[in-house]
């Protein structure tokens, strides 16, 4: 019995094919066919205590349980065994990256942190090929929604190739997670904005459709509170441009439904001192984190090629409202991009990372809402800026540590770990810390002192790919 549960993990190594003797192979009929005639999974045992063994098998083997017996694979993606995961308290988080590389070809990878071992995600859903003519179909988004084109890009292909905008690829989706699925949402096809959502679940390693958005919408920002799924902003192509949203809306993952919520003020735009200045500067969402139960939603005005932060706003899920953002929170908020800033919360506390003093270091900022304001907690981090990518860095709060996930200049993936309680500002040494044998020899050559609070836990040869974005899903 030992020996069927003790299932080895796949390799790492991408479409390799293992060759098996004849007699190997009939073996392994055998096998199947032994528990697949048996009406129990693990002879001998009963089902609820056969259930109890393999709900406490590290997540990682799950696919090679399934191919024990169809029995296996059954109870395996069944609902019952991942409840009795969570009952049990042996949920694993995973780290789920997204990357691109050429001909806008999207993939996800999911990261076992404890293992160190990658597990490649199935294909997203291609059901229009980008040479086909645009149907206005609901289906008719593809591999690019999950596009990953910086927003101040697109205005200014918008603003420059009018006369081509129906051949521009897709492009300005949104990712989010809850209830243990990853969601893909929204975009622009051909210019135009799509309301279409996918989802991936773990349980099943399958892409489904489910109930789209009210809105079409590209770039909108999502956040997780109350285990909803929350959608705001987002821009739509108009006659004369882009038309940013203030609307909002939320998904209940129980019932498949979405529920328009009040949209956005942007008070700070309505006292602009004329209505040509009104006109020209666009109101944006830049970025959504649930911070202390409730939405916090930093703000600019964009100006093709300017953006100017104006602060943000802040929904209340209680009161079904929003106010105005504490000034120190919204105008220290680090910006990764024109038009892009990201936060993630860790143990309850807001941080970001700030590139913009430094080409290849930034510096890590955790907000104090006693005080209203953002303070410097690693004086040094090695971030490789590279001014040609569409995501240079992403942040993560994975295990209960800040992760970053970047670039370095030798086209590896790292995942970097921060050790906060160990942070001692400016202080540096040489890094000395050797990556496990997974990993790549010396995979950060980004700076030759690093903090010694941060660690590299993993990293993987991307090649051209480039970072888009990531999610953490704990199942």
């Amino acid at each position: 019995m030992g020996s069927f549960l003790s299932v080895p993990a796949a390799k790492s190594g991408e479409g390799v094919h293992c060759e098996t003797s004849r007699g190997d192979a009939n073996k392994k009929i055998r096998i199947s066919s032994y528990f697949d005639d048996n009406p129990r999974l693990i002879p001998s045992l009963p089902d609820e205590i056969s259930i109890q063994i393999l709900s406490r098998l590290p997540r990682i083997h799950y696919l090679n349980v399934k191919l024990v017996s169809r029995r296996w694979m059954t109870a395996v993606m069944s609902g019952e065994l991942f409840q009795l995961r969570r009952q049990l308290g042996v949920t694993e988080e995973w780290l789920y990256v997204m990357t691109k590389t050429g001909g806008n070809k999207y993939s996800w990878q999911a990261l076992d942190p404890r293992s160190g071992k990658w597990q490649r995600l199935p294909p997203m859903p291609h059901v229009v090929d980008e040479e086909e003519p645009k149907r206005g179909l609901p289906g008719f988004w593809m591999w690019g929604v999950v596009g990953s084109i910086k927003l101040a890009d697109f205005i200014r292909g918008l603003l420059r190739c009018r006369d081509n905008l129906d051949q521009m690829p897709f492009c300005g989706c949104a990712v989010g997670v809850v209830n243990g699925c990853l969601y893909v949402l929204g975009g622009f096809s051909r210019a135009s904005a799509i309301n279409c959502v996918w989802r991936y679940d773990p349980c099943l390693n399958l892409w489904q459709e489910v109930s789209s958005m009210t809105s079409a919408r590209a770039f909108c920002k999502t956040g997780i509170l109350n285990n909803k799924l929350y959608v705001v902003g987002g821009v739509v192509r108009g006659r004369n441009g882009l038309i940013p949203l203030r609307t909002a809306e939320v998904f209940d993952p129980l019932t498949n439904l979405w529920t328009e919520l009040p949209s956005m003020p942007f008070v700070k735009t309505q006292v602009l001192p004329t209505a040509f200045l009104a006109d020209m500067l666009k109101p944006i969402a830049t970025g959504l984190v649930s911070y202390r139960g409730r939405l916090c939603v930093p703000q600019s005005l964009y100006s093709w090629p300017f953006f100017f932060d104006i602060g943000g706003e802040i929904y209340d899920p209680e009161t079904s409202s929003w106010v105005e953002m504490p000034h120190g929170m919204g105008d220290g908020w680090p910006a990764r991009q024109a038009g892009t800033k990201l936060g993630t919360v860790v143990n309850g506390d807001l941080y970001a990372l700030d590139p913009a003093s430094y080409l290849d270091n930034g510096k890590i900022k955790m907000y104090d809402n006693q005080e209203d304001v953002w303070r410097v907690v690693v004086e040094k981090v090695p971030v490789c800026y590279l001014t040609d990518s569409e995501s240079p860095f992403l942040l993560a709060g994975l295990l209960g540590k800040l992760h970053v996930i970047m670039k370095d200049a030798n086209h590896h993936i790292v995942i970097l770990e921060a050790d906060l309680q160990r942070r001692t500002g400016s202080n540096v040494l040489t890094s000395s810390t050797t990556p496990a044998d997974s990993m790549i020899d010396n995979p950060v050559s980004l700076v030759e002192e690093e903090p010694e609070f941060w660690k590299v836990i993993d990293a993987k040869d991307s090649r051209a790919a480039e970072l888009v974005s990531c999610q953490v899903l704990d199942i």
